[in-house]
C-alpha cells in the first residue's frame, strides 16, 4: 500500500482513564503513535489491553482524558459531541465484529441505505452493487442476512463501511467470529478496497495470520505500546 508523507493519525501522550467502584482503569496510558496516510496498521495485544479504547479515541467515539488525538488534521479532543459525530460521518468507516445488518433488507439494500445516509445516494444502487461484487458477493446481493454465511455478512459490513468513501477505516476484531481461511479472505478483501480508496486502515486483531497482511504491526499491553510508537512510511 502506498503511503504519502502526510500523517493521518497523530497521538501524543494520550491517556483514557475510567473511574470504577473498584478503582481507576487506565485503558490507554500514555500512547504516542503516528500513522502515515495510506498505511495499513494492525494493533495486537491481549484482551483488556486497551485496543478497542484506542480505536474509539482515533474514531472520535471517545475523548481522551489527557493528551492530543489529531486525525486527518483535526484535533478531536477540541470538538463537541455534535462536531465529533459530523466528523465521523464525513471521514471514518467502521467495521465491527458484529455485522449490524438490518435483517429485513437484502445485502444490496443494506449497503445502498448506508450510501444514502452518507450523502452519496444519487448513484447508491449501482455503487452498492459494484462494491459488493468486488468484495466477492456476486450472486448474493439480493439475499437477506440470514441467508448469508458469517464471512459473507462481514463482507456486507465492510461494504457498508466503505460505500461513503472514507479517508480512514477502523476495524475492531472484524474476523473474530470467522475461521482462519475465511478471516484471511475477508481481510484481504478489506485491504484491497482500502487501497482502491487510498485510505488509511487501522485494525484490531488477536490473529497473527491476519496481522501479517498489514504494512505495520504494533502491540498494545496494559494501555501502553510494547512495540514501535511511530509507523514509518
Amino acid at each position: 500500500m502506498t503511503a504519502s508523507s502526510e500523517v493521518a493519525v497523530d497521538l501524543r501522550e494520550v491517556r483514557r482513564h475510567y473511574r470504577t467502584p473498584s478503582g481507576d482503569v487506565h485503558a490507554v496510558d500514555g500512547v504516542d503513535l503516528q500513522v502515515r496516510a495510506g498505511r495499513a496498521l494492525a494493533i495486537m495485544g491481549p484482551s483488556g489491553g486497551g485496543k478497542s479504547t484506542l480505536i474509539a479515541l482515533i474514531g472520535a467515539l471517545e475523548k481522551p482524558t489527557s493528551g492530543t488525538v489529531t486525525v486527518l488534521g483535526t484535533d478531536l479532543g477540541a470538538l463537541s459531541d455534535e462536531q465529533r459525530a459530523t466528523w465521523r460521518r464525513g471521514n471514518v468507516g467502521f467495521v465491527f465484529q458484529a455485522y449490524d445488518l438490518l435483517p429485513f433488507l437484502t445485502a444490496h439494500e443494506n449497503v445502498a441505505l448506508q450510501a444514502a445516509l452518507a450523502g452519496v445516494g444519487a448513484t447508491a444502487r449501482d455503487d452498492a452493487e459494484e462494491l459488493l461484487r468486488r468484495l466477492g458477493l456476486d450472486g448474493h446481493v439480493d439475499k437477506l442476512p440470514d441467508q448469508l454465511s458469517g464471512g459473507q455478512k462481514q463482507r456486507v459490513g465492510i461494504a457498508r463501511s466503505l460505500i461513503g468513501r472514507p479517508r480512514l477505516v477502523l476495524a475492531d476484531e472484524p474476523t473474530g467470529g470467522l475461521d482462519s481461511a475465511t478471516s484471511a479472505a475477508v481481510v484481504r478483501a478489506l485491504l484491497d478496497e482500502v487501497h482502491r480508496l487510498g485510505a488509511t486502515a487501522i485494525v484490531v486483531t488477536h490473529d497473527p495470520r491476519v496481522a501479517e497482511q498489514f504494512d505495520e504491526r504494533i502491540d498494545l499491553r496494559d494501555g501502553r505500546l510494547a512495540g514501535p510508537a511511530a509507523v514509518p512510511a
